[in-house]
């Protein structure tokens, strides 16, 4: 397990992370979220051994990450990190030696990856003749090569068009199916939403959610309601129940209550009412809990 316990870290008189903790099990999936500059890469390299913390603790398995831990785990970093005239396959064996494999072993890593992430055909090409997207795929072959028992990616599905971001996120529920614990930070919510088993939203450096998605669902006030045709009688039902004013979804009315709603009973009333075509109650997505958990400022103070 990875547990991070009330970590702070500075650097100057700019607090980059305070009191952060979160834990991930064997094998699980956690989404690391927040905007620019809310603190995720500097945890990162905390959870990495890059940056020591001013203030509590990180462990693996109950130990402090040493050396030997760290060669043990596996980093995709936001930003590129390749030799661009290296070939492909070399620069793949190349880390995966860095992290202690046996040349033969490491070769054998690098054709398979490459394989599983279709960038094989160019094993033999220098990397910065690659696209972005291919350059992303040869970095994660890098990261992964040695088996990491925990991988941390960030930003990885940066320059991926939607087929190779799909690879992408196959890969990660792979690795995760085998065994890897996998701390992944991303802007793009649709993608991570099914992939990672909880989630910790940070901004300004602090946590200000955390859990599982059906967990940070519970803690939401509303739920919506989208509601077809647009009748009288409906609006003057979800007026009576407290619903503000409706917006529009082309021929469908979207209408917010709260969670604590007999949605029940709003349904067999509506039925009541008029003809109805839809009624569907919706829980909210990763993005709507996201954008609440951060406040209007975004997650930044003033």
């Amino acid at each position: 397990m990875l547990f991070v316990d009330r970590v702070s870290r500075s650097f100057g008189s700019v607090a980059a992370v305070h009191d952060v903790s979160f834990s991930a099990e064997r094998g699980s999936v956690i989404g690391l979220l927040g905007p620019n500059g809310a603190g995720k890469t500097t945890t990162m390299r905390i959870l990495l051994g890059i940056y020591v913390p001013d203030a509590g603790r990180v462990t693996w398995n109950g130990a402090a990450i040493d050396l030997a831990t760290r060669r043990r785990f596996g980093y995709l970093p936001e930003e590129r990190g390749l030799y661009g005239k290296m070939k492909v396959r070399d620069q793949i064996v190349y880390f995966a030696r860095l992290h202690g494999l046996h040349a033969d072993v490491a070769r054998k890593h690098a054709d398979a990856w490459m394989a599983r992430l279709e960038i094989d055909e160019y094993a033999d090409r220098a990397c910065n003749e690659l696209s972005k997207g291919n350059q992303q795929k040869v970095q994660l072959a890098g990261a992964v090569a040695h088996d990491p028992e925990l991988l941390v990616l960030d930003e990885p599905f940066s320059g991926l068009d939607p087929v190779n971001a799909e690879t992408m996120l196959s890969c990660i529920r792979t690795l995760s199916e085998a065994g890897t614990t996998i701390v992944l930070s991303s802007h793009q919510m649709f993608q991570i939403e099914d992939a990672c088993r909880s989630f910790c939203i940070v901004g300004a450096g602090r946590v200000r959610a955390s859990g599982s998605l059906t967990e940070l669902r519970q803690a939401f006030p509303t739920r919506s309601v989208r509601v077809a045709p647009d009748l009288p009688a409906f609006r003057a039902l979800f007026a009576a129940r407290g619903a503000p004013a409706p917006r529009a979804d082309g021929t469908e009315l979207i209408y917010e209550l709260p969670v604590t709603a007999d949605f029940g009973a709003l349904l067999r009333e509506a039925v009541a009412a008029g003809p109805l075509e839809t009624f569907e109650r919706q829980e909210p997505t990763l993005s709507q809990i996201y954008i609440r958990a951060l406040g209007p400022s975004n997650g930044h103070p003033a």
